[in-house]
């Protein structure tokens, strides 16, 4: 099975809006307003991330604003209403991704950690750019041609050589159709097809038998 070739480094915004920890809290809003982003790494020194200031950190602000009873599982959420410097109402320690890493480990971080931006770091966690969710679709962009040509070379030519096999495909979606007298490569040949990045599915249409892969 061919291995992904993307990574975040290929999807990522390299020039990231970054704060100081003595960030503050309106300073913070205006750069989210400013540059559209929804979250700004916190570094220190040279360029350490050590947390990320969010708009689900600053929204304590508002939601706590009239005095009321506090229920025991929002004394933590309430104690960053207030705060007015980006130490004070920054999640850390940050979650981030290494830019080698895989487009899909990144997205079961964001899905896992709930989040909608990752910085990226070194290996000694300096700040390298951030990638979003927005930024993880790109692949999705890949023209049909372009998706084609490389599942004919390195997946059709490495794992079914010698068999006659059409590929085509619409949209993100691919097609494999004609003769397969290997029936144990119908499940190779599906998960190998998946594993290019900017397929959105697969269709198997082997022996006559028309079928969706699983």
């Amino acid at each position: 099975m061919p291995a992904s070739r993307y990574t975040v480094s290929d999807v990522m915004t390299h020039t990231a809006i970054a704060i100081g920890r003595e960030a503050s809290y309106k300073e913070i809003v205006e750069l989210m307003h400013e540059w559209k982003v929804s979250a700004l790494p916190v570094l220190e020194g040279e360029g350490r991330v050590v947390g990320v200031v969010s708009e689900a950190d600053l929204l304590p602000k508002e939601a706590f604003r009239r005095e009321e009873p506090l229920l025991p599982d929002q004394l933590e959420e309430a104690s960053k209403a207030g705060g007015v410097l980006a130490e004070d109402l920054m999640s850390s320690p940050a979650v981030t991704v290494h830019p080698d890493a895989t487009l899909a480990e990144a997205a079961r971080i964001m899905a896992r950690m709930r989040v909608k931006r990752l910085p990226v770091v070194n290996e000694v966690g300096m700040l390298e750019g951030v990638v979003s969710r927005s930024d993880l679709l790109k692949v999705f962009l890949r023209p049909d041609g372009e998706l084609e040509e490389e599942i004919r070379r390195a997946v059709l030519a490495e794992l079914a050589p010698g068999v006659s096999l059409d590929c085509s495909v619409q949209d993100g979606v691919v097609t494999l159709r004609g003769p397969l007298h290997d029936r144990a490569l119908v499940p190779l040949l599906a998960r190998a097809v998946r594993a290019i990045e900017g397929v959105v599915d697969v269709r198997l249409e082997l022996d006559g038998a028309a079928s969706a892969a699983a």
